[in-house]
């Protein structure tokens, strides 16, 4: 049965995601990842009291078009996974296709991030992996940062390209050819922590590839370094 409104029981929780998400967009020009309208957070807002398999779950997005300035909780839009509009009255962002169908199909994941950052977005145009040479990375990505295939905007096909191209793999970022970088993470918080690191390394790497040839990292001392960095670094 499709939702056409905010359950009550969730009325909380979307209230909650929507401050949350119109806060995390002021990060993505403040860490020079968006111009103009271009880039997108969005959150999952999960029903424990829906169906089992998370398709009662919501998603909280911003509004296709709107500047950075001008988003607040009120502006944001709430959607079902198949990426129809459930509250607002603005159109739901361009990428909610894709966004929705990364929760339908990651159950894992409870944010996703787009942006369009000139570094990340310049190997995606390539085409080419971000490899692994720096202990940032395997920390955050624990390896490279693939590449996932040429897709169209406006339906799910972003997003069956994310999913194919995340599932089983360790990094929350994947470089959609032509296009830019998506991100994901347990909430929205930890996806535009991934958009801004991967912008972080797609930067240093270029640079160190006009200098010479960066240095690979064995894969025992990524796997060393990201164990330790998800289960030990940080505060507990």
């Amino acid at each position: 049965m499709a939702i056409t409104e905010v359950p009550t029981h969730l009325r909380a929780a979307v209230d909650a995601a929507k401050k949350k998400v119109a806060d995390l967009h002021a990060e993505l020009p403040r860490w020079e990842l968006v111009v103009w309208t271009a880039g997108n957070v969005s959150e999952r807002v999960r029903d424990t009291q829906g169906a089992a398999d998370g398709t009662d779950d919501l998603l909280v997005i911003k509004p296709s078009g709107v500047s950075y300035d001008d988003i607040t909780p009120d502006a944001m839009v709430v959607c079902d996974l198949q990426g129809n509009l459930v509250e607002g009255d603005r159109s739901p962002s361009s990428d909610t296709a894709a966004h929705a169908y990364v929760y339908a199909n990651m159950p894992e994941v409870g944010g996703v991030v787009h942006t369009h950052s000139t570094y990340a977005t310049a190997w995606a145009a390539r085409g080419e992996e971000i490899p692994c040479v720096l202990t940032m990375m395997a920390d955050e990505f624990g390896g490279p940062v693939p590449v996932g295939p040429f897709a169209i905007i406006g339906d799910d096909s972003i997003g069956r390209g994310i999913v194919e191209t995340l599932s089983g793999s360790r990094s929350p970022a994947v470089l959609m050819r032509n296009h830019g970088p998506f991100t994901i993470g347990g909430d929205a918080k930890a996806a535009v922590k991934a958009a801004v690191l991967c912008e972080e390394v797609a930067r240093a790497v270029h640079v160190a590839r006009q200098l010479g040839d960066p240095l690979p990292i064995a894969q025992e001392h990524v796997d060393a370094l990201y164990a330790r960095y998800q289960n030990v670094y940080g505060q507990r």
